[in-house]
């Protein structure tokens, strides 16, 4: 039996085909690592936004606090020659 070249280069170039496909295995691995780093960055998202929630209360509380103790009016014209 005699083989076609044009048959050799189609059965080497699906051969090489089929070596750059990547298997089911491998596929997973880098989905999950993917899938892992995102999770890491929403975690850290999530703990920065409580943090600056925080924060946010804190200085809040803190402003109240100021204007309430400031209340009365006080001149600032005496300092100035009009």
């Amino acid at each position: 039996m005699v083989s076609n070249p044009s048959t050799n280069i189609a059965m080497a170039s699906l051969f090489s085909i089929l070596n750059l496909m990547v298997s089911t295995s491998q596929l997973t691995i880098v989905l999950i690592v993917t899938a892992s780093i995102f999770v890491v960055f929403i975690v850290i998202a999530v703990i920065r936004t409580y943090k600056l929630n925080a924060e946010n209360k804190r200085l809040t509380e803190l402003d109240n606090f100021k204007s309430e103790e400031d209340d009365t009016y006080k001149d600032f014209t005496d300092g100035h020659l009009y």
